[in-house]
């Protein structure tokens, strides 16, 4: 199975959580008592499905084929006050970065950022109360008691936004791929076609001093991507998630390099505005190819970000470039 076909980052599915167990309406006898008061003890708590963050995780693959999430119920009261036995939650572990959502609304119902962060999707049925709460003066020996509370089944989405350091931001062939696999372990598809990267791809950047940042290599974008084009908003999505926001343009561009920043800059801001409060920081790829007087030439008309001409294949500039990267992510 293709890396491509392990990345999921969004699947909708089914959750019933457990229904309350039932209270009894139990009533108290002995070999001295043939009918003493009411000592029925209430129900178990349904299940309740939970989400937990789990750092080993990079994907919603396990859930894919898991449509329907089914909660156990709890177990009915018993005499002599006994408790009705707790159904068993139902665990999902997801990767973080991961949003919660009623798939009939679109409401966020929350986000999971953190490993071992647990939040309930969906609550299971409260118990029901034994006889014994009912008793009162007027009525000594209640012969009655609450059923448990129904479950709910609700159809819920979950939804991957990337989190990383970096996000590597440009158009198909733009060089991310190959500027990720040269500083980091990750391994991405690297082709001359459009849209080789299909799924984003994670790499840690090892820096100085033993510290090390994640990069993303974000799907490359087109004209018109915030409104559903092409690849879309499944790619955008993880951009949110990006403290930093490298913007990668080939020195061998039909465009101006200013140009095709500001196509790629608006992309993102007709997509979400928020995106624009996020440190940029311009690389020019595959500059092996610049001379010393062209690259001076071109600097004259570079947006007013953060800007470096790189060769991934030459290494140039690389070490520079993570020097820029981390004061951002600092900064």
């Amino acid at each position: 199975m293709s890396q491509g076909s392990n990345f999921v980052d969004y699947v909708k599915i089914c959750c019933r959580s457990g229904k309350g167990g039932a209270g009894s309406a139990h009533l108290h006898r002995d070999i001295l008592t043939s009918m003493g008061g009411p000592d029925g003890g209430d129900g178990g708590r349904g299940g309740h499905i939970i989400v937990k963050g789990s750092i080993h995780i990079w994907t919603l693959l396990h859930l894919k084929y898991r449509k329907h999430i089914i909660a156990e119920d709890g177990g009915a009261g018993g005499s002599s006050h006994k408790f009705g036995k707790q159904g068993k939650d139902e665990i999902l572990e997801v990767p973080l970065g991961t949003i919660a959502k009623d798939a009939e609304t679109g409401e966020v119902l929350f986000e999971i950022t953190k490993d071992g962060e647990t939040k309930i999707l969906t609550a299971g049925g409260r118990g029901g109360l034994g006889n014994a709460h009912f008793k009162n003066s007027v009525q000594q020996t209640p012969r009655f008691a609450q059923p448990g509370e129904q479950g709910q089944e609700v159809w819920n989405i979950l939804e991957l936004k990337v989190l990383a350091d970096v996000g590597l931001v440009g158009f198909p062939n733009a060089g991310k791929s190959t500027l990720l696999s040269v500083v980091s372990a990750a391994k991405p598809e690297i082709a001359d076609y459009p849209f080789t990267t299909i799924v984003p791809n994670l790499g840690i950047v090892s820096y100085r001093g033993g510290k090390s940042f994640v990069m993303a290599d974000i799907p490359g974008i087109i004209e018109g991507a915030s409104k559903g084009k092409g690849l879309g908003y499944r790619f955008l999505r993880h951009i949110e998630r990006n403290s930093v926001l490298l913007f990668m343009v080939p020195a061998d561009t039909s465009r101006s390099i200013k140009e095709e920043y500001e196509i790629l800059k608006s992309e993102l801001e007709s997509y979400n505005p928020e995106l624009m409060q996020k440190p940029h920081v311009l690389a020019i790829t595959k500059s092996d190819m610049l001379d010393d007087e062209l690259m001076e030439e071109m600097k004259q008309d570079l947006p007013k970000i953060p800007s470096i001409f790189i060769s991934s294949v030459a290494e140039k500039n690389i070490l520079e470039l993570k020097d820029m990267l981390w004061k951002a992510i600092e900064g």
